[in-house]
């Protein structure tokens, strides 16, 4: 019997460090819009990503 493919998970865990400054602006801009703190990261990332032209 073949052995099944590993899929590569679609998101992948990291540690960040980031200054307690910082992480308390992240943290209230996620409020203000609704979403977590991560997902604010994520997006945050994401829209760095497109304007650079790195990722459509």
């Amino acid at each position: 019997m073949a052995e099944k493919e590993k899929k590569e998970p679609r998101t992948k865990s990291f540690v960040l460090r980031i200054d307690a400054e910082t992480m308390n602006a992240i943290e209230a801009w996620a409020a203000d819009e609704f979403r977590s703190t991560n997902g604010q990261l994520q997006w945050i990332i994401a829209e760095a990503l497109r304007k650079s032209g790195r990722k459509k």
